[in-house]
């Protein structure tokens, strides 16, 4: 398969109320940064149009690619997009555009070129100098809490609960990442076909599993502050806020019982995306 520069994954189940708007709006950005990329879209078994909807949408434009998969849930949807992308950055974007798709040229400066996000031009863009393992990344993840980010609309309980989890996340899991569970996140091939063979999760928790896998890899995590919008027709509801829960209680439980490779040694080098793995890199 042809590699290309970018991949925008979008994970879609019973979407075909705002899919074609959600492809158009895809594409039309792609258009305006200029940059080689697919959009990958994986219907999670959609009961209504949503596959046809984008199979329609392919046959119009070469750049969309339609995965069609069992329902199994969001996290094995992406799981599959990731893996069945081509691009040489991966960039998974949830199907309502809760962060407008302008937003992608915040991560840029990370994919365009080809280069990483230690370059000059992605530290100029993030007020770091170059030259330190601290500007380079990865896995950048679309942050709500970063310095610069807006919310727009998010009813105060919505936000409580997000900042409970969290903390939680923090408890549990995974410390030093202050937005895990927003739905646009960038991945580097590498990165990408290092930690999706390796998640265990479907639901709602596969973020956090994913990053924290990430950061038992060794690859370093940059949160990107971006502009997010609250839809009412968000599909995040109490109860699979409270299967979220549960799923960082399975991530511990995994860990202790072996189901994850163990963390890279202290001092190693960082994974580099321009760099195929040799088996002894890729084995950590």
């Amino acid at each position: 398969m042809k590699t290309i520069l970018l991949s925008i994954v979008v994970p879609a189940y019973n979407e075909g109320a705002r899919i074609a708007h959600t492809m158009s709006e895809v594409a039309a950005e792609l258009d305006r940064l200029g940059v080689d990329a697919e959009v990958v879209v994986v219907d999670d078994g959609s009961a209504d149009a949503t596959a046809s909807i984008v199979a329609d949408a392919s046959r119009s434009d070469s750049r969309i690619r339609l995965v069609r998969a069992a329902h199994a849930g969001k996290g094995a949807a992406v799981r599959r997009g990731m893996l069945e992308a081509a691009g040489a950055w991966r960039f998974l974007a949830d199907a309502d555009l809760s962060m407008p798709i302008s937003e992608l040229r915040r991560f840029k400066p990370a994919f365009a070129e080809g280069f990483g996000a230690a370059s000059p031009a992605f530290a100029e863009a993030h007020g770091e100098a170059t030259g330190s393992d601290a500007t380079h990344a990865d896995v950048l993840v679309g942050s709500r809490e970063a310095g610069g980010a807006t919310r727009i609309g998010e009813p105060w309980s919505r936000h409580a609960i997000g900042r409970v989890f969290n903390w939680c996340v923090k408890l549990l899991v995974l410390r030093g990442v202050d937005d895990t569970q927003c739905g646009f996140k960038l991945f580097s091939a590498h990165a990408a076909e290092t930690l999706f063979p390796l998640q265990r999760l479907d639901g709602f928790g596969f973020d956090v599993e994913i990053l924290f896998l990430a950061r038992r890899a060794g690859f370093v995590i940059r949160e990107i502050p971006v502009t997010w919008e609250y839809g009412r027709e968000s599909k995040v509801s109490i109860a699979s806020g409270a299967r979220g829960f549960l799923d960082l209680v399975k991530i511990r439980w995994n860990q202790l019982r072996g189901a994850y490779p163990p963390p890279v040694r202290p001092g190693r080098p960082l994974a580099d995306p321009a760099r195929p793995a040799s088996s002894k890199e890729s084995s950590w």
